[in-house]
């Protein structure tokens, strides 16, 4: 056997042992799936721990909406809305009753708290999940009088409006509550053309503005929603 032939066997071995150490490694940094990226964005949710059990209720509720429906982002959803409440109950600084922070947000004592706001930045924080087996949906009840309120729908992917899960904060305070659409004492009604607004920018000036001032939720509504 001539040199170079010995040389290339003598190393053959090492090479071996190389490629399989690269394989090895590469299987370990290999990219996460989306079922693995889901699971680890769920566990980055500050859920408070009274809200835990509630938050687990709920994502099995919008799983069982359809077949169809993936219970890892059902859990991501359910996560999300009970950490983004949670947040925003501290931020708006919510006190006494529903009508009572209307009037401080009127007054300049509170930033943000109209049921239209609650719902806008639970839309914005949701949709930034990009689910893929689930649908948000603006819904409102007794548009354009005092008594309106809105609050989001989800739903399974191509599902209808009335099939869905209402998530509503303002009534309770801050405090998320969940229940299907036809069990409500109200009858919502989607407003699409709102959500888009939304989600699209063209209603963050008035939806957002900390300095915004009405006398009664009417007002701000038909102030920000002109045009629909």
């Amino acid at each position: 056997m001539n040199v170079s032939v010995r040389r290339a066997a003598s190393h053959l071995p090492a090479i071996t042992r190389f490629a399989v150490f690269v394989a090895i490694v590469s299987c370990g940094i290999a990219p996460a799936t989306a079922q693995q990226q889901q699971q680890q964005q769920s566990l980055s949710f500050e859920v408070p721990k009274n809200d835990s059990a509630n938050a687990q209720a709920l994502a099995r509720q919008i799983a069982s909406l359809s077949p169809s429906v993936d219970q890892n982002e059902a859990a991501l959803l359910a996560n999300c809305a009970y950490a983004t409440v949670s947040r925003l109950r501290r931020q708006y600084h919510m006190f006494g009753t529903p009508i009572f922070n209307n009037f401080l947000v009127y007054h300049g004592l509170r930033k943000r708290g109209y049921c239209y706001q609650w719902t806008a930045d639970l839309l914005v924080a949701l949709d930034a999940l990009k689910l893929k087996t689930l649908e948000l949906h603006w819904g409102e009840v007794y548009a354009g009088t005092y008594r309106e309120n809105n609050c989001l729908v989800a739903t399974a992917k191509g599902q209808p409006f009335d099939h869905g899960m209402i998530l509503e904060c303002w009534r309770h305070m801050g405090n998320l509550r969940w229940n299907l659409v036809p069990s409500d004492e109200d009858r919502y009604v989607e407003n699409k053309k709102y959500a888009q607004r939304v989600l699209g920018g063209s209603a963050g000036q008035s939806a957002s503005n900390s300095n915004h001032r009405v006398a009664f939720e009417k007002s701000t509504i038909t102030k920000t929603k002109a045009g629909d």
